[in-house]
C-alpha cells in the first residue's frame, strides 16, 4: 500500500506539473497549519536551514541537558516548529511541534517530534501529557525513533517549554535506545 500511495503522489505531481496546476492547501483543522505544498516554503523545508533526519544510532557524543530560557532563542527542553519530512522521504512533510533534546553547535539542535495521535504501550513513543504547544490540549507522545537536524533559520518560532521531568522522561529513553547522555 505505501507504494500504491507513493506512485499515486509521483503520478500527481507529474500531471500537475504539466498542466501548471498547484496543490489545493490541505489543512490541519485543530492547527490551523499546512500539511501539504501550498508553493509557499515552511521554514525548515529546504535550503540551509532544512529540518533533516538523522540515524541517532550514528550520533556520538550527544550531550543531554535541560537549558530552557525565554529569550527567542531554541534551547534544550523548548518545543518549537518546524518542517518535518514524511517517513516515505518522497519530498513531503508538514509543520508540526518538536522538542529541543540537545544543542549540537553552530545553530543546529537535535529534536525529536511530537504528535497528538496516542501511542501507549508503543515502545517508540514517550507519553507527556498536555503542553502549551497545543492550543486545543491534546495530549502529546515525543517519538524517539526518529531524530531531526534542526537549524535556528528552519525553526517556526518557540512555542512552549517542557518541565524538567517531561525532557527528563524524553531524553531518559533516548539515552537508554541510543547510549546518549
Amino acid at each position: 500500500m505505501p507504494d500504491t500511495s507513493r506512485f499515486l503522489t509521483a503520478l500527481g505531481r507529474v500531471i500537475r506539473s504539466l498542466t501548471g496546476s498547484r496543490p489545493s492547501d490541505t489543512t490541519d483543522a485543530a492547527s490551523g497549519r499546512s500539511s501539504v505544498s501550498t508553493g509557499l516554503l515552511s521554514p525548515g523545508q529546504s535550503g540551509p536551514s532544512a529540518t533533516v533526519e538523522v540515524d541517532p544510532r550514528r550520533l556520538r557524543d550527544v550531550r543531554l541537558g535541560y537549558t530552557p530560557s525565554r529569550d527567542g532563542e531554541p534551547d534544550p527542553g523548548e518545543i518549537v516548529w518546524t518542517w518535518v519530512p514524511y517517513e516515505e522521504r518522497d519530498g513531503r512533510g508538514k509543520d508540526r511541534p518538536v522538542a529541543i533534546v540537545a544543542a549540537s553547535g553552530g545553530g543546529d539542535f537535535l529534536a525529536v517530534q511530537l504528535t497528538s495521535r496516542a501511542h501507549d504501550a508503543d515502545r517508540d513513543f514517550v507519553a507527556l501529557g498536555d503542553g502549551a504547544w497545543d492550543a486545543t490540549g491534546r495530549p502529546s507522545w515525543a517519538r524517539i525513533d526518529r531524530v531531526f537536524r534542526v537549524r535556528t533559520a528552519g525553526m517556526r518560532r518557540e512555542a512552549a517549554s517542557l518541565d524538567a521531568v517531561r525532557y527528563a522522561r524524553i531524553t531518559q529513553a533516548l539515552g537508554e535506545r541510543y547510549g546518549w547522555r
